[in-house]
């Protein structure tokens, strides 16, 4: 089922290419319109495989990255609204494509289980994947960034200078992108960690016993954890931001996606629900 919005963002690629190439006005407004049918298709097949599974279909390597894909669409598409900007939309939606072709690949809604059936770890998990969402954006943001500022440092104004914001609101945009999903992240490990202590002593379901801090999947969110606290501090405290602060976004977010597909998907014990 996973493959229906899988078309509809490649439609949604090709749309922010050609307004990326012509800087047209109605080829954006082509694009954003493209990218909210292609959310909405996905909300639906979100909703279908809801009421097929009993649950929220957001548990398993290729549900998770899934919803991560929605999510991020939501939020990119909110952001572009917000602030009339959709230069950023060419380097977001080929992402999407990509995570929800990997989705597509492992399409199974895992059967109801008694483990799954608890608020506390649906609020786990999307917490997580709206912190996911938001350093995604902040990643992108990012790697504008470094591209605008090589661009204008070389003192070469031409395909970037004329296509995406100033270095000022890019870099605002990330800080506001990073402190967001910090914040969504903090508040899911510890609705996780209570869903976990309450849980564990009575269960016998092994992928429940298996997580602990040596867990891959628990190590690393906890490393990009790490990472994006000292992003945030490093903003505040000692002046890192501009090429830095993208920097440790990008870096930051190559530590998520490591987290949502190998680790998820091959060395986890404790997340194959």
């Amino acid at each position: 089922m996973n493959f229906i919005p899988l078309l509809f963002y490649a439609a949604a690629g090709l749309a922010y290419g050609l307004h990326f190439a012509r800087r047209s006005p109605q080829a954006g407004r082509m694009a954003t319109a493209s990218l909210a049918a292609a959310a909405l298709v996905h909300t639906f097949v979100i909703g279908m495989q809801t009421m097929e599974a009993g649950h929220l279909p957001f548990v398993g390597a290729a549900a998770a990255i899934s919803a991560f894909v929605w999510l991020l669409a939501v939020a990119y598409l909110y952001t572009e609204v917000s602030t009339d900007e959709r230069a950023i939309g060419v380097f977001i939606v080929p992402l999407l494509l990509v995570l929800q072709a990997v989705s597509a690949v492992g399409d199974r809604v895992p059967e109801p289980t008694p483990v799954l059936d608890s608020p506390l770890l649906a609020l786990h998990v999307m917490s997580v994947l709206f912190a996911y969402a938001g350093f995604a954006l902040a990643c992108v943001v990012g790697i504008t960034y470094v591209l605008l500022f090589r661009e204008l440092k070389a003192k070469q104004l031409g395909f970037f200078a004329a296509r995406l914001p100033s270095l000022q609101v890019l870099d605002a945009m990330n800080g506001r992108a990073v402190g967001i999903g910090w914040l969504f992240l903090t508040a899911g490990l510890v609705v996780g960690a209570l869903w976990l202590f309450q849980l564990q002593p009575d269960t016998v379901d092994p992928r429940v016993r298996a997580m602990s801090l040596l867990d891959p999947k628990i190590f690393v969110v906890l490393l990009s954890w790490l990472v994006y606290s000292f992003e945030l501090y490093a903003r505040r405290a000692i002046g890192w931001n501009g090429k830095r602060a993208a920097w440790l976004s990008a870096l930051g977010f190559s530590i998520v996606l490591l987290n949502l597909v190998p680790v998820g998907y091959f060395l986890t014990e404790s997340h194959n629900f």
